[in-house]
């Protein structure tokens, strides 16, 4: 039986033994197999409409269906350290994609796979009643539209440089799934009566290793400033300024001994020209940074006085 059926069968459950009714409304709803999810988004955009003619700022609850499949999910149980390798990453992903934190809670779990319930944390009511024309939106529901894409692009295995401050995140949830091989569906019904639906199988989570992965960048630059710490390990520190926030640099010298010949001294103006090597994922996320002593450099004229 078709996840179409299930919801014909349902709804001819509910309509008892009227065989005309039940034929035509079924008729009127159209013949195309549907999953259980989009029938539950299509009654509850039913019910939100219904609901505002009498209450135009009429609102749905929000919730977040997590379904987990793999090969030990068919219990319908969820292991005390998937929810608490998993529901984490989720959250945070969430808050992340927000751009502000989005607490979430869990509500239920059912069987069939693992499929977890959970909802947003309830917040304080506004002073002020919203607009007439104020769209039924939330925090979450802002976070799971960037997420949903993201997760989605991941899966077509896209371009993903759009959501590159989210990446962090999803490579936490990723990481979380393939320690116990787990494929991730995502499902969000938002308060306007509306769903999006994403997942992340191993094929996304494949693609985001791939992402992880570094290539070097380097740079030559001058560096120019005083000696706030010298290790004899061939390490030193300039700081290029006297405030406090100045920008500190570690150079590292390759050759421990260059440093001790040059016998420099804490406080001594240095001006260093250094490699600056960058190691970029596929995102263009800096990942590590190195400044390696090349040789010294010219010190900066000073610029010409106008007369």
């Amino acid at each position: 039986m078709t996840a179409g059926d299930n919801w014909r069968e349902r709804r001819r459950a509910i309509l008892g033994d009227d065989a005309d009714l039940t034929t035509r409304l079924l008729d009127e709803m159209g013949t195309e197999e549907r999953d259980d999810e989009e029938v539950e988004a299509e009654h509850r955009t039913s019910r939100l409409a219904a609901a505002r003619e009498y209450e135009p700022q009429a609102r749905l609850d929000e919730e977040l269906q997590l379904r987990l499949t793999g090969p030990d999910t068919e219990g319908g149980a969820l292991r005390f350290q998937w929810g608490d390798a998993l529901l984490s990453p989720v959250e945070n992903a969430l808050s992340v994609a927000a751009g502000t934190p989005v607490q979430l809670e869990l509500t239920g779990v059912s069987a069939g796979s693992t499929v977890v319930y959970a909802r947003p944390v309830a917040t304080l009511a506004p002073t002020e009643p919203p607009a007439m024309d104020a769209p039924a939106t939330s925090a979450a529901s802002t976070g799971m539209y960037a997420l949903t894409k993201l997760l989605t692009a991941l899966e077509s295995e896209e371009d993903i440089r759009e959501w590159a401050r989210l990446f962090d995140a999803v490579d936490g949830l990723a990481r979380a799934l393939g320690k116990y091989g787990l494929n991730l569906g995502m499902t969000w019904y938002g308060a306007d009566g509306g769903m999006r639906r994403a997942r992340l199988t191993e094929r996304g989570r494949r693609h985001v290793e791939h992402l992880r992965e570094t290539r070097p960048r380097d740079q030559e630059i001058t560096i120019s400033g005083r000696i706030t710490e010298l290790r004899e390990s061939g390490w030193v520190k300039v700081k290029t300024g006297t405030a406090k926030n100045a920008p500190a640099y570690d150079v590292h010298f390759e050759e421990p001994e260059k440093l001790l010949r040059m016998r420099p001294g804490l406080g001594d103006n240095v001006h260093f020209r250094v490699r600056f090597r960058q190691h970029l994922d596929s995102v263009g996320i800096a990942r590590s940074t190195e400044y390696t002593y090349l040789g010294p450099a010219a010190e900066q004229p000073p610029l010409p006085l106008e007369s």
